[in-house]
């Protein structure tokens, strides 16, 4: 008997023997169909008028209820491409120093896979829609919602005072509904996804703190307005990444009193399993070589006393010296503009060495020449 998945966990099952996580359904970032062939710049604080909103709702891979949902909501289309552009920038940023360096080559076979790796793209996906999304309500991108609602803060006094708290509570279920998250799938994988998803979303209202400000004359607390204000996406991936370097492998289990399969930390870990641990089902591969899951490490560049050992796999280095241009002698004039000489400073560039029997993944593919 098939069983159904959750689409928030983008998982269909292909055949009765095995379960794949397709970039095809209903989920929607780092972990969609979307190709991610341009990154759209920071959005306006104005939404798209007329039917400009329609016209970047059909270009998206949604499913038709999704596209139904982008329709009603002009400005949303803005917002889930701003979310994938958060979530790539944030993971190429946080995995910059690493064998696995989020890149889009190989993205479809790793997320048929339950690596660590997935576990992280899955919750920095879920958090940048979140963030986005509760972004978007503040700034009036939106139209169906607005400032934050939580009770005991003062909005339309802080609308009054030029801020707007940020909306997590509708973000959070405009998502749900979005994602269509219902209940959860006995299925091993299904649970796993849908769990580190829920991670992402845990780590982005970690980050919501209240923000109080005072009006008054000569600066007295006259009239204080608070509202609700997100951290940084910055700081909502580093959080992830921590989460990334303490995750845990586990399996199932059944519950004795329920009856109910649920996760459980691997022997190995001696603490026991927390809603905010991201988890993974198998060990990830070394990355060190190019693979269906990455183009491997040769080529990349690495900071010689600190990341190249590692980063290049014990294979070792190549140094080179390259021309750098930089400001110099800068001084202040009258008034208010600074001028600067430009300088040319030599220095030493490391790259990791190619393996051997391997392309350089920067080598173009010669053309060949018929028999």
């Amino acid at each position: 008997m098939r069983s159904r998945l959750p689409r928030t966990a983008c998982l269909l099952r292909i055949v009765a023997l095995c379960i794949l996580l397709t970039h095809a359904a209903a989920y929607f970032g780092l972990t969609g169909r979307e190709p991610l062939v341009f990154l759209p710049g920071p959005l306006s604080n104005e939404a798209p008028t007329g039917k400009a909103h329609l016209k970047q709702c059909e270009q998206m891979s949604l499913t038709r209820r999704q596209k139904r949902m982008c329709r009603r909501e002009p400005g949303l289309a803005e917002t889930l491409r701003e979310s994938v552009r958060l979530s790539l920038l944030e993971c190429r940023y946080q995995f910059r120093n690493e064998r696995w360096n989020c890149s889009l080559d190989g993205r479809g076979s790793l997320l048929k896979r339950a690596f660590k790796e997935t576990a992280f793209l899955l919750a920095v996906s879920s958090a940048a829609l979140t963030h986005a999304l509760a972004k978007a309500c503040s700034s009036g991108r939106m139209e169906r919602c607005t400032c934050d609602d939580s009770p005991g803060i003062q909005h339309r006094e802080a609308w009054q005072w030029g801020v707007c708290g940020d909306n997590l509570k509708y973000s959070t279920k405009f998502l749900k509904k979005f994602l269509g998250q219902k209940r959860v799938s006995k299925d091993l994988r299904a649970q796993i996804d849908a769990h580190n998803i829920n991670v992402g979303i845990r780590a982005v209202k970690s980050g919501l703190k209240t923000t109080c400000k005072c009006h008054g004359v000569s600066g007295s607390c006259a009239v204080r307005t608070c509202w609700k204000q997100l951290s940084p996406f910055h700081d909502t991936g580093r959080l992830l990444k921590y989460r990334y370097d303490n995750s845990m492998r586990v399996l199932s289990v059944t519950n004795a009193a329920t009856g109910e399969t649920e996760l459980a930390g691997h022997r190995r870990h001696s603490q026991s399993l927390r809603n905010t641990d991201l988890v993974y089902l198998e060990d990830s591969p070394s990355f060190c070589r190019p693979s269906r899951y990455s183009p491997g490490t040769g080529g990349r560049s690495c900071t010689k006393d600190t990341s190249c050992q590692s980063l290049c796999c014990g294979r070792g280095h190549n140094t080179a010296m390259r021309l750098t241009s930089l400001s110099c002698h800068c001084q202040v004039r009258w008034c208010c503009h600074v001028e600067c000489q430009t300088c040319v400073r030599e220095e030493e560039v490391y790259t990791c060495k190619i393996a051997q029997g391997t392309r350089s993944p920067h080598a173009k593919r010669k053309p060949q020449t018929p028999a």
